[in-house]
């Protein structure tokens, strides 16, 4: 299963990362994997969902969150993240303020895709 990949909703292209369920190991693989596929769109041009649903965190999975979305920043339009729970929504506030940017969560993928669309 590809975990980081363009998907459509609406004719509007979202950048989908999955990191539901996954282990930390490939976590940091789902990471590397999306980086070059953001990035090599144009500045403010995507958009991105994230599904974090069961998906595993440690230090070295925040930290190259945090590098990631830091460096990401230039190219992203807006960013719906779904599935935060618990421990998820402390990582997801430390990667915020170290990227100083915002993400808009939801808990469901039909109201993150539509507010993605509404940003095309």
């Amino acid at each position: 299963m590809e975990r980081a990949k363009y998907i459509t909703y609406e004719d509007v292209e979202i950048f989908f990362i999955d990191f539901s369920s996954c282990p930390i190991e490939e976590a940091l693989k789902v990471i590397q994997a999306a980086e070059p596929q953001i990035r090599s769109k144009p500045e403010k041009s995507v958009l991105t969902l994230t599904y974090t649903d069961g998906g595993k965190f440690d230090s070295q999975v925040v930290s190259s969150l945090k590098e990631f979305t830091k460096g990401n920043e230039p190219y992203v339009k807006a960013a719906a993240v779904v599935g935060i729970k618990g421990l998820q929504k402390i990582v997801l506030d430390a990667v915020s303020l170290f990227s100083n940017r915002e993400f808009a969560t939801f808990d469901d993928m039909d109201a993150a895709k539509e507010y993605l669309a509404s940003h095309r």
